[in-house]
């Protein structure tokens, strides 16, 4: 990973694997110990790795402390980013949701875990569709000029709720928001339909998380585990989440009939998908263990032909409906360019 990427419309600089690390500390029950999370993270960065994805909730804050601990010494090296939204207290309305005041307390509570006075990339985790845009993006604002955070991003949202966000901190002059974070991977692209198309207009970079779709495209699941009345743990969450489902299985086939071919894992095929996606898309892996994180690098080393390029494509596609699908009729372009070939540049 000596090769580096600008985020979105920003000169910040960052890895093209970032780590995600809401694995570390077992307090859910399925996480890395201290020792696990410590060898994880610092393999990643032996291997050049700088970008660092956590967020407020992960392990109820333990994985802030962690990399707080982690990154001693190092702490300027590294872009950690993390995320406010979720509630860290059941019971208080104002400890969950967008507005300024949870925006103020998180922020100074991950702060403190993380042993830090600045966070790199903090992200709305989740819109909650309570709280008006221009809240959220002074509050952004406010935060950037303390120099407590430096860039500001979203994840989880409308497309039309983030380029209100984006447009209305162009128009007053406040911090831009420079990333967006999405669920993206074979098995889940949605986000294709009006997420990514806003990023690519608006200059957000991309983060996605959960690239191998809870598990199901290493592979690890078969149609046996569908069974949602005998699920537990990881296998539970895979299938509450609807990562676990036929088509995902499907995808996850072929993905695996790819992998054979090249002899290599398929977690590694999932992962070289997705680094090369149009617009520079950031895969979030979240290795619990040293091995799994070995394995995930290893998507650097993947060249797909045309034909398995096409096969992964071809499987995964999803509708994008209108007005896209409309818009791209031939007869709808006949009228509106009156057979002439016209190409963009800007």
């Amino acid at each position: 990973m000596d090769d580096y990427r600008t985020l979105g419309r920003s000169g910040l600089r960052v890895s093209p694997l970032c780590l995600g690390t809401m694995t570390f500390g077992n307090d859910w029950g399925w996480g890395s110990d201290a020792e696990e999370a410590r060898s994880v993270f610092d393999a990643y960065l032996e291997r050049g790795g700088n970008f660092i994805d956590t967020a407020n909730l992960y392990t109820g804050g333990i994985s802030e402390t962690l990399i707080g601990e982690f990154a001693r010494g190092r702490r300027d090296a590294l872009v950690i980013a993390t995320k406010f939204s979720l509630c860290m207290n059941p019971g208080n309305p104002n400890a969950g949701g967008n507005h300024r005041k949870n925006l103020r307390q998180s922020v100074e509570a991950s702060l403190r875990r993380l042993g830090s006075d600045y966070i790199d990339l903090l992200y709305l985790h989740a819109w909650d569709a309570t709280t008006p845009v221009e809240e959220v993006m002074r509050g952004f604002d406010d935060l950037v000029r303390a120099g407590k955070v430096l860039y500001a991003g979203v994840s989880d949202l409308p497309a039309w709720q983030a380029a209100r966000m984006q447009t209305l901190a162009e128009l007053r002059g406040w911090s831009p928001l420079i990333a967006l974070q999405t669920e993206y991977s074979l098995a889940q692209r949605d986000s294709e339909r009006e997420l990514l198309p806003m990023a690519a207009e608006l200059g957000l970079g991309v983060t996605a998380w959960s690239p191998l779709a809870s598990g199901v495209l290493s592979g690890k699941y078969t149609r046996a585990d569908l069974d949602a009345s005998k699920a537990e743990g990881r296998r539970a969450v895979a299938i509450s989440n609807g990562a676990l489902t036929e088509r995902a299985l499907d995808i996850a086939d072929t993905v695996k009939a790819v992998a054979a071919e090249l002899e290599r894992p398929a977690a590694q095929v999932a992962l070289a998908w997705l680094l090369r996606r149009p617009g520079a898309v950031a895969p979030v892996i979240g290795a619990r263990t040293l091995a799994q994180l070995q394995e995930n690098l290893g998507a650097f080393d993947i060249e797909f032909t045309e034909t398995q390029q096409r096969r992964l494509d071809d499987a995964s596609a999803v509708q994008l409906g209108f007005p896209h699908d409309f818009l791209a009729l031939p007869g709808i372009r006949q009228v509106m360019f009156g057979g002439a070939r016209v190409e963009r540049c800007w």
